[in-house]
């Protein structure tokens, strides 16, 4: 060992602290705070829009909820007329939702439930009720297309429920999944806004978990244009294979929208958005830059990789082959984005571990012997139906679970990424961070 290099222990530490800054430069009280005080890039007129409004009926909606309501109501003191904040189970609860004014909702996540319904429900009505001269606020963040579902049509919940599992099981992307979603929505794509009246404003705050921050994507835009239509819908059924199983009212319900006996999607050009103003308090970029600001705070240099996106596998490779590229003593290799599982197995796990047994079995190859220490985690604390945010890869992984008697190949094609890293103490938990933009990769290199 070098005189400068650090025992994995410290290098550990090391790695936790620097995924903890990166949550942190997301943390939703913080970000909205930002925007609300004209910080943030492109927020200077935010203070505008709600000194004219004769009040602001808040919506927050989305894993990072509670904290984007929280920071809202401080902000706006009176001139609060209701506020109504939609959170997954876990951080509806808590002492932070208890103290809110608003009205607390918990709602299902990842998979909507009768408990989404009532809360899409909740949403539209005060979205109705606000009247001209007012300002609706919506604060968007991750998970709000589960946490808001009112089916449309003669679409059941469970239908709903139905294709959207189908879709995750195929691995279908974020944007896929939504466009689908808001075609068989009565709130998303658009539909918040129209239930609005003329002469409302609309301020959508948005922490983004969509790489490139695609508006209409996010929480599938319920305030925002759609360019999608029922047969783009359909498109992505065939494509994911998951068209001759969807339900039949699924199937006829985008049939007949392709055939235009349904309404579109709100689409660019339709008068209501020019009452709508957007704006991105936080995103995936904001958390690399705070883990980079913190890698080179504790003294390494720091190397920025590509977007994490397309297949878990893939990703978890490709990242192997990059760190063990690098030759320089105490780097840190930084990056983000949104990888896809499609699901072959029957295991437990999420994108993340996913990606962090990939790159195990790659480093095993490619960079045996190396010092390499790296995790794959989401922003939000939580990967896929798990208590873990991620998991922890070196160059010994693979063998260290040979000595089990664990087989890290045969763990990777049953998905089976949980148990794999569990035994080994490397699953990362934190619990729910209260914040959600997509996820992070982390590798500290020759330290």
């Amino acid at each position: 060992m070098s005189a400068n290099a650090l025992p994995r222990s410290l290098a550990r530490a090391d790695l936790m602290r620097i995924y903890a800054a990166a949550v942190a430069a997301v943390e939703p009280r913080r970000a909205m705070s930002r925007a609300l005080n004209g910080d943030a890039a492109g927020a200077k007129e935010v203070a505008a829009i709600i000194e004219r409004a004769n009040g602001v009926r808040l919506l927050a909606v989305g894993k990072a909820a509670i904290g984007m309501a929280a920071a809202t109501e401080e902000q706006l003191g009176d001139r609060l007329i209701e506020g109504l904040a939609i959170a997954p189970a876990n951080l509806a609860s808590g002492a932070d939702a208890a103290a809110l004014r608003s009205r607390v909702i918990s709602a299902a996540h990842p998979l909507p439930d009768e408990t989404s319904l009532a809360a899409a429900r909740a949403a539209l009505e005060m979205a109705a009720r606000a009247q001209p001269g007012e300002l609706v606020m919506v604060a968007l963040s991750g998970g709000a297309s589960a946490l808001l579902a009112m089916p449309a049509g003669l679409v059941t919940l469970a239908n709903k429920i139905a294709i959207t599992a189908a879709l995750m099981r195929a691995g279908a992307t974020i944007r896929e999944l939504n466009v689908v979603r808001k075609h068989l929505s009565a709130i998303k794509g658009g539909r918040l806004l129209a239930a609005t009246a003329p002469g409302v404003g609309v301020l959508t705050a948005i922490l983004s978990d969509v790489p490139g921050n695609d508006l209409a994507t996010i929480g599938s835009g319920p305030t925002i244009a759609d360019p999608s239509t029922y047969s783009d819908a359909i498109g992505v059924l065939k494509r994911r294979r998951a068209w001759g199983r969807a339900p039949e009212t699924v199937r006829d319900h985008l049939e007949r929208g392709a055939a235009g006996e349904f309404g579109e999607t709100v689409k660019a050009g339709d008068p209501a958005l020019a009452r709508i103003t957007n704006l991105i308090v936080g995103d995936n970029r904001m958390a690399v830059d705070g883990a980079a600001e913190a890698a080179s705070a504790l003294g390494y240099q720091v190397v920025r990789g590509a977007e994490l996106g397309g297949e878990a596998n893939d990703v978890g490779r490709t990242v192997a082959r990059q760190a063990s590229e690098i030759s320089a003593a105490r780097m840190c290799l930084v990056g983000g984005g949104e990888p896809v599982v499609t699901v072959t197995g029957s295991g437990r796990g999420g994108r993340a571990q996913q990606c962090s047994l990939a790159m195990a079995i790659e480093l095993a190859s490619v960079a045996a012997g190396r010092k390499i220490l790296a995790m794959f985690a989401g922003t939000d604390g939580i990967d896929g139906p798990t208590d873990a945010a991620g998991a922890i890869a070196t160059p010994e992984t693979v063998a260290r679970a040979a000595e089990a008697g664990v087989d890290a190949r045969a763990a990777l094609a049953r998905n089976d990424a949980y148990e794999f890293f569990k035994g080994l103490g490397d699953l990362v938990i934190i619990g729910p961070t209260g914040t959600n933009v997509a996820d992070i990769m982390v590798a500290l290199v020759n330290y």
